[in-house]
């Protein structure tokens, strides 16, 4: 599945009612979670017993959650909510009819792949330990270029700052375009003068 290799393949069922009345999440959290999410199963595990890959200290197998989808789209609380339960590295494999988008909780953010058909979907492990492997696997689903002697935590934090800066100059851009007093203009300038700067130092 998702071009893994084969010995990596199972098929272990997570019921919800288990997942809750272990964990005891909140009203709320239960609530969205069950208009979301159907049904759960761990269709893969990449440890040294699966694929010839050495375990590293921090991480000792990854695993392939299966989340069959109730709703189009999967709220980031959900993702979170199944993150902080489950004390391992895992990837979300959402699925809403023959789609599938997939989803890591890394670096205290959810990220999320495009969706496209399940077929289409094929990882390549690479890395010579669990460790390197997870973040080439986390890269993939986030379509992040590695940055040299930068760490993937870094460089997805250093990717958000650069996209919320880039939204605050198209704001401005934009309400300087339609601004009609030439002193709020020049002060929209500058503004976006320094946000430009800013994101150059990213």
């Amino acid at each position: 599945m998702f071009g893994l290799p084969k010995p990596t393949e199972i098929n272990k069922q997570l019921p919800k009612k288990a997942i809750f009345e272990k964990f005891k999440p909140n009203a709320a959290e239960r609530k969205l979670f069950d208009e979301q999410i159907n049904r759960l199963s761990i269709v893969a595990e990449i440890s040294p017993q699966t694929v010839s890959i050495a375990a590293d200290e921090d991480v000792s197998a990854i695993y392939i959650i299966l989340v069959l989808m109730k709703t189009v789209e999967c709220d980031k609380k959900n993702i979170i909510l199944l993150s902080k339960l489950i004390d391992q590295n895992m990837l979300f494999a959402l699925q809403y009819e023959g789609n599938v988008k997939f989803a890591a909780y890394r670096a205290n953010r959810v990220l999320m792949s495009d969706s496209k058909p399940i077929d289409e979907w094929e990882f390549k492990l690479k890395g010579l330990d669990l460790n390197a492997t997870w973040d080439a696997l986390v890269a993939d689903v986030a379509q992040i270029e590695p940055v040299e002697d930068k760490d993937l935590d870094e460089i997805i934090i250093r990717n958000e700052l650069q996209e919320k800066l880039k939204k605050q100059i198209l704001v401005l851009e934009k309400k300087a375009m339609n601004e009609r007093q030439p002193r709020r203009k020049w002060d929209l300038a500058e503004e976006i003068k320094q946000l430009k700067e800013q994101l150059k130092g990213v």
